[in-house]
C-alpha cells in the first residue's frame, strides 16, 4: 500500500474571529461546513475526519480552502490512521483511550 493509498485522518484546527455578528455568523457556518463534510469536533475549533486515502480528500479541503471567513486563520493536517492510533489523550489529567476507526464512511 503507498502512501497516498493509506488511510488518513485529517485535522482541521482554526482560529476565526467573532467579535461582530457577521464574524459570528461566519465562524458558525465554517463550523457547519466541516460538519456537513463529515468532520466531528474533537475540541473546541478542531475537527477530525477520516478518510479512506488522501485522494479521496482532496476535493474536501479545496472547498475547506474557499469557504474560510476572512480574517481567519486555518490549519489543515493530515495524519495516517496509525499514527492517530498512537496519539495520547488526556481528560482531567486521565489518559483515555482512542476513539475507534469509524465503521462507515457517510456519503452526502
Amino acid at each position: 500500500m503507498t502512501a497516498s493509498e493509506e488511510p488518513v485522518w485529517s485535522v482541521v484546527m482554526f482560529d476565526l474571529p467573532v467579535k461582530t455578528k457577521p464574524q459570528r455568523r461566519a465562524s458558525s457556518d465554517f463550523r457547519h461546513l466541516l460538519l456537513d463534510n463529515g468532520f466531528q469536533m474533537a475540541q473546541l475549533s478542531v475537527y477530525v475526519r477520516f478518510s479512506p486515502s488522501v485522494h479521496s480528500l482532496l476535493p474536501t479541503l479545496r472547498t475547506i480552502k474557499h469557504c474560510i471567513p476572512p480574517g481567519g486563520e486555518v490549519r489543515i493536517l493530515t495524519v495516517t490512521d496509525r499514527e492517530w492510533a498512537t496519539a495520547l489523550r488526556y481528560v482531567n489529567s486521565v489518559e483515555e483511550t482512542q476513539e475507534e476507526e469509524p465503521e462507515q464512511l457517510t456519503i452526502f
